[in-house]
């Protein structure tokens, strides 16, 4: 199975179809009246089906096993056919398709199973994805994709060591390599002492040019962990839910993450983030609040990013 680790849980819904084709007006009247002698087709194939998606993860080896929060069937006729919707709905890191497919595939089968002995002409015509949300394809996240293309951003390093050059740095390099992967133009990185007023007229330096301007170190305990210090009294709004997410974020994989001291919010036009100094802990905050804040710009005054 493939990592999923880094991903949040997000509401994701998928719905499948099938489609029953039988030989005659007489077998669907068979199963409207719940007339087959094998019993009602329709609550028997509904509940194979409902198992189905709950087993989807014993049955596809790639599958993830979670949780299912709801899952629906739904029949529609015609003279000779019977289509079946199946709607799963989830609380998980990855989506729930082959869920949807799989339980409707197992309604279509059970179908097919029961009907077989009054109806030898009995076919399933098809099964397909009718649709799916909550994933890198949904709406929302295409629209902050685009909002991301347009914006540009800024990434500075807080480290005495690096800034002194006794260290190399790794974090910095990695937020300025995550931020292109999110579309953005990315500025030159930048390196400045674990000091307030070099972080300060950093902030007054480069806000104005740049939509996202991104602090990495400085947000713990040390005594020369200084940037919150140095960047709160800047901003103009703070938004205390970005690293809200952060650390809850963090804090489901190591115990560690509700010490970062760090502080999110904008300095004007200008959306401000501080990130821990480690390159895992910058990683963690990037998967955490990326794409979603750039949110920010759609609600802040519609002007600037629409």
């Amino acid at each position: 199975m493939i990592n999923i680790t880094h991903k949040s849980n997000t509401l994701r819904k998928a719905i499948a179809e099938a489609v029953v084709k039988t030989s005659s007006e007489a077998t669907i009247a068979a199963v409207k009246n719940r007339a087959v002698p094998k019993g009602d087709v329709l609550e028997f194939a509904r509940v194979a089906g409902l198992f189905a998606v709950k087993k989807t993860a014993d049955m596809i080896p790639d599958c993830h096993p979670m949780p299912v929060e709801f899952t629906s069937v739904s029949y529609t006729f015609s003279d000779t056919e019977i289509h079946i919707q199946m709607e799963v709905h989830t609380v998980y890191k990855t989506g729930v398709e082959v869920e949807a497919m799989h339980g409707v595939s197992v309604v279509a089968l059970t179908m097919y199973d029961m009907l077989k002995p009054i109806d030898k002409g009995i076919e399933i015509a098809h099964i397909r994805l009718v649709s799916k949300t909550g994933g890198k394809s949904d709406a929302q996240k295409l629209a902050l994709r685009e909002v991301c293309v347009r914006s540009k951003a800024q990434a500075v390093v807080c480290s005495d060591s690096v800034f002194r050059g006794d260290a190399q740095d790794k974090a910095g390099a990695m937020v300025v390599e995550r931020l292109l992967d999110q579309g953005m133009t990315v500025n030159p990185l930048v390196v400045v002492p674990d000091e307030v007023a070099a972080i300060q007229a950093c902030v007054m330096n480069h806000a104005h040019k740049v939509d996202v301007l991104l602090f990495v170190g400085g947000t713990g305990l040390s005594h020369r962990d200084v940037t919150p210090e140095a960047v709160r009294p800047l901003l103009t709004r703070e938004i205390e839910g970005i690293m809200e997410v952060a650390r809850r974020y963090g804090q489901d994989k190591m115990p560690f993450a509700m010490l970062s001291r760090g502080v999110a919010g904008m300095v004007n036009d200008t959306l401000v983030v501080t990130l821990p100094g480690s390159t895992k802990g910058a990683m963690e905050t990037m998967d955490a609040i990326f794409p979603a804040v750039m949110h920010v710009f759609a609600v802040k005054d519609g002007q600037k990013h629409g």
